[in-house]
């Protein structure tokens, strides 16, 4: 498959704090996938690299383009959406499609106003008049008028209420997502996204705890729940990671058989959010 990202040795400091440690990942096209961490993690720092907006160390290459000398070219081929908080409040609605229009040459100002169309936004609108969910919606409406190879999204609905975050989600992977896509996205709400992600990168202080695509999870990590007198039992089996749960224990292994964890008690595959609370603790 074609990589869309590749990093080798990627590394970024802030004076003393090593924000990542020379991690190495790839992403392949037509993937959704979550990179996930703590605040301050690092999770920021690799998109500004992989946008070319921040000086690294190490190797890295995006649609085939050096982000470092080629950012100017790759950003044709690349939509990025922050955090809803980043339009101008003075701003009106016609002038944020006339900005899009003007510096993304795949943007189809059409499209968004048919999106726009179905909502309550007025194109006179300023952006201090809209509800946070109405701004979501404008950048919805941004991000589907724009045909980019890549859609980096960095915590897009971050003080959203519940209502608009899935709204957020189910419309861009139905009305965008495609396999000659691929989006990538940072997140600390694991719950809202793991159904959507075809691939996992667990980030902690700057190193990767976890790279996976979605489908091994069940393969390599199990979760068994025992009652408290077959818990010595179980950690014989080494688990790396463990919790108290209504009274019975929930114990996390990774490469063991369901078979030998069965006769204990109740097994079954994390999930997402489980196994990053449990790969995030293993480390503190």
């Amino acid at each position: 498959m074609t990589k869309v990202i590749e990093a080798r040795g990627l590394a970024k400091s802030y004076g003393s704090k090593r924000a990542l440690d020379g991690i190495s990942f790839s992403v392949e096209a037509g993937r959704i996938v979550g990179i996930i961490g703590p605040n301050g993690a690092g999770k920021t720092t690799a998109l500004k690299a992989v946008l070319g907006l921040t000086p690294f160390e190490g190797e890295l290459a995006v649609l085939g383009r050096n982000p470092r000398t080629e950012r100017d070219l790759l950003m044709q081929d690349v939509c990025f959406i922050a955090d809803v908080a980043v339009l101008p409040r003075w701003l009106r609605v016609r002038q944020a499609l006339d900005y899009v229009d003007g510096v993304h040459p795949r943007f189809e100002r059409a499209r968004a106003e048919e999106f726009l169309r179905k909502t309550d936004i007025g194109m006179g609108s300023r952006v201090r008049e809209l509800s946070k969910g109405m701004v979501t919606q404008l950048h919805l409406a941004l991000i589907l008028a724009i045909d980019a190879r890549l859609l980096v999204l960095d915590e897009p609905t971050l003080g959203l209420d519940l209502l608009y975050r899935r709204q957020f989600y189910d419309t861009l992977l139905n009305d965008y997502f495609d396999k000659e896509r691929t989006i990538v996205l940072t997140t600390h709400q694991v719950e809202e996204i793991e159904n959507l992600l075809t691939d996992v990168i667990f980030i902690n202080r700057g190193h990767i705890a976890l790279a996976a695509e979605v489908e091994s999870i069940a393969e390599r990590y199990l979760q068994l729940t025992v009652s408290p007198d077959q818990a010595g039992r179980a950690r014989e089996l080494k688990p790396f990671y463990e919790r108290e749960v209504f009274g019975r224990i929930a114990m996390l292994f990774e490469g063991r058989a369901s078979g030998e964890l069965a006769p204990l008690g109740d097994v079954r595959t994390p999930s997402i959010a489980d196994l990053f609370v449990a790969k995030m603790q293993a480390v503190a």
